[in-house]
């Protein structure tokens, strides 16, 4: 209680929607969550007040939620995109009823429209080698390649890596928003190639790891377009850049590594989110206490 003052403004719409972003922010919630709510609750309130006409959160039911989801199918939004934006107006008025403000969550009973999610998308030893060899001519290309399949870290903890979180043997992960630090180790192949790397970048005040022409850090969209163009070179269809992280949990898993080691590395906060990898694999390998090099 206490983020929502029992007055009639309490119960305005788009006043309540400003009151939910504030608390996901108090919850200490990571920004990109915290981004993600905020425009799928936008998109929501902007459809009641703009064609329902609609201001007041007590005025919503359950219908007109349905006529939303109606409303993004017609946008040819897919039907994990409108699950998803199900779920940000369920926890908005689960805000909501916690705070008093209403009586009763008029999402709760709104059903998410059946789909069947896809597995992750799996490279192939011939896939991730075709993708090293068409970064191989560029150091800073191969050397995130190589970094991503060789480590399973997300795209945004690459990008954040500084000089001071290279080890001899290990990668250190700083603490981020929700996500604890964590240690890495460095295998061979990742280790050359961060070398080479690191004896062609070019000198800049910038402690990035991963850096610009113009000596400033690499932004996580440049990365994105970088394996948008490898893939497309490389002839790998269906993938993206969390491939490369998919591919590390799920070889080292049929190489034989211990779930909880991995889990560990790739900085899963369930051992569930790992074990979801063991369906995919169809024979149980030898257990082995160590890491593959892909």
């Amino acid at each position: 209680m206490g983020y929502l003052n029992m007055t009639d403004n309490s119960k305005n719409l788009r006043f309540a929607q400003q009151k939910f972003i504030d608390f996901l922010k108090k919850q200490g919630r990571a920004s990109a969550t915290i981004l993600a709510y905020g425009n799928d609750i936008k998109q929501f309130v902007d459809f009641l007040t703009e064609e329902k006409k609609i201001t007041q959160v007590t005025s919503v039911l359950p219908e007109h939620i349905e006529d939303f989801k109606k409303y993004l199918a017609e946008k040819k939004y897919i039907p994990k995109s409108i699950s998803r934006k199900l779920n940000s107006i369920r926890t908005f008025f689960r805000f909501l009823l916690s705070q008093g403000v209403i009586k009763n969550n008029p999402a709760s009973v709104v059903p998410h429209p059946h789909y069947e999610p896809a597995p992750p998308r799996i490279l192939s030893k011939i896939e991730y080698r075709a993708l090293r060899d068409c970064a191989r001519d560029d150091p800073r290309s191969a050397a995130i390649v190589e970094v991503l399949l060789q480590t399973g870290m997300r795209v945004g903890e690459l990008a954040r890596l500084t000089l001071d979180d290279i080890g001899d043997k290990e990668i250190k992960i700083a603490p981020y928003e929700s996500n604890p630090g964590r240690t890495i180790p460095l295998n061979s192949a990742a280790k050359k190639a961060l070398q080479r790397w690191l004896d062609f970048r070019p000198k800049t005040e910038s402690k990035s790891v991963f850096i610009t022409k113009n000596g400033k850090p690499l932004p996580v969209r440049n990365i994105r377009a970088l394996f948008n163009r490898l893939f497309k070179k490389a002839g790998i269809e269906n993938a993206t850049i969390n491939s490369l992280r998919h591919t590390f949990i799920a070889h080292q898993l049929m190489a034989g590594a211990p779930i909880e080691l991995i889990q560990k590395i790739v900085g899963h906060k369930r051992l569930s989110t790992t074990e979801k990898y063991l369906e995919m694999i169809k024979s149980q390998p030898q257990a082995i206490n160590k890491l593959e090099e892909l």
